[in-house]
C-alpha cells in the first residue's frame, strides 16, 4: 500500500510514528511544510523537516517534541556572550551539526529535497520525505506592536512572541514562484490513501496547500483528516492564534469547513466534537489525544480504515 501524508512539525511527527507502526509494509511518502524555514547564523534551518526526521529516526528530545536528546548547548551560550542575535531561537550543538550540513549542500547547489534525502540517509526514518518544494518560501506574520505594523518572520511571532500579539495576516512569502519538488505530485498520484494528521491547519497543512498543483492533485484522492481540534482547543501548540488571524473559529468544524470538500473526504474527530458534519464527508468520532505511540498508531488505523472504506476496499493496511 501507498500512503502519502502532510505534515508540520510535532503533532504530524508523532501522529507519523502512530502511522509508520499502523501499516509497517505501507510506503510512506511524507511531504513536508517549509514555510517555518528559516536563516539563522548563516545557516539554514527547517524545522519541521528535522522534527520529523528526528523523531521518526530516533532522535528527536521526546519532552520537547523538538530538537535533539541529549542535548547540549555550549554554542548558543558562545553566541549570546558575543552578543549575537537573535538569541531568543534555541539552536543546540547537535542540532548545529544538521544546518551545517544542509547548508553546505545548498550553497554547493543541491536543491532541498536531495539535501533532505541525504540528511535521511543517516537517520532512516522509515518514510520517504520531502519537502513541499525546493523552492524558498519563508511564513511571515503581520502584527501592530509598538514599533508600529510591520511583518515579522513566523518563527519570531511563534516563539519569541509566543503569538501574544494578534496576527493581522499571515503570508507565505514565495508561494506565487513556488512549485512542488520532485517526486510529490508523483506520490499523490500514486498513492491509495492521502492522510493528514493534526498539523497546524493555517501554517503547517495550509502552507503545502497553498503550492501549486498540490491541492488540485489532492482533489482527485481518497484523504482523511484528523481533526487539530478537541472540544474548541488545539489539541497542542497555537492553532487558535493562527485561525482567528484568517477569521476561522477554533472548532473541529471550522477547520472541516476550512480544508473543505472536494479535498477532504473523511474527518476523524474527538467524541465531544461528534456533531460535526459537511455535505461529500464521512466524519467519525473516536478518541484522538496522543498519549503515546499505540495511541497515535489506533487513530492512525482509524484513519487508514475510514480511507478503505470510502475508496471500496477491504483494507487500506
Amino acid at each position: 500500500m501507498r500512503i502519502v501524508s502532510l505534515a508540520g512539525g510535532i503533532g504530524g511527527a508523532r501522529f507519523l510514528r502512530g502511522l509508520r507502526a499502523a501499516a509497517p509494509d505501507a510506503e510512506i511518502t511524507v511531504i513536508g511544510n517549509t514555510g517555518d524555514d528559516i536563516t539563522l547564523y548563516g545557516l539554514r534551518v527547517c524545522p519541521d523537516l528535522d522534527t520529523v526526521m528526528y523523531t521518526l529516526g530516533g532522535g528527536i528530545n521526546e519532552e520537547q517534541g523538538w530538537g535533539r536528546d541529549k542535548e547540549t548547548h555550549t554554542v548558543k551560550e558562545e553566541l549570546a556572550a558575543y552578543g549575537v542575535e537573535p538569541q531568543w531561537f534555541g539552536l543546540g550543538d547537535r542540532d548545529f551539526a544538521t544546518h551545517i550540513v544542509r547548508t553546505q549542500m545548498l550553497d554547493a547547489g543541491y536543491p532541498l529535497s536531495q539535501v533532505t534525502e541525504a540528511l535521511c540517509a543517516r537517520w532512516q526514518p522509515g518514510v520517504r520525505l520531502i519537502p513541499m518544494s525546493d523552492d524558498r518560501t519563508e511564513t511571515h506574520v503581520v502584527i501592530t506592536d509598538d514599533r508600529g505594523r510591520r511583518a515579522v518572520h513566523f518563527q519570531e511571532w511563534w516563539v519569541r512572541l509566543r503569538a501574544s500579539i494578534p496576527a493581522e495576516q499571515i503570508i507565505l512569502v514565495g508561494a506565487d514562484e513556488a512549485r512542488p519538488a520532485p517526486g510529490v505530485l508523483q506520490a499523490i498520484a500514486e498513492a491509495d490513501a492521502v492522510i493528514m494528521p493534526p498539523s497546524n491547519p493555517v501554517v503547517s497543512i495550509g502552507t503545502i496547500l497553498q503550492i501549486k498543483g498540490i491541492r488540485e492533485a489532492l482533489e482527485g484522492k481518497t484523504v482523511v483528516g484528523v481533526s487539530p481540534i478537541v472540544g474548541g482547543a488545539p489539541v497542542r501548540g497555537m492553532a487558535d492564534a493562527c485561525l482567528a488571524a484568517i477569521g476561522v473559529e477554533t472548532t473541529a468544524q471550522a477547520v472541516l469547513e476550512l480544508y473543505g470538500s472536494p479535498l477532504v473526504n473523511g474527518w476523524l474527530v474527538a467524541e465531544e466534537d461528534a456533531g460535526v458534519s459537511l455535505d461529500g464527508v464521512q466524519v467519525r468520532g473516536r478518541p484522538l489525544i496522543m498519549h503515546d505511540v499505540e495511541a497515535a498508531a489506533a487513530i492512525a488505523r482509524a484513519a487508514l480504515g475510514l480511507a478503505a472504506e470510502l475508496a471500496g476496499t477491504e483494507d487500506a493496511r
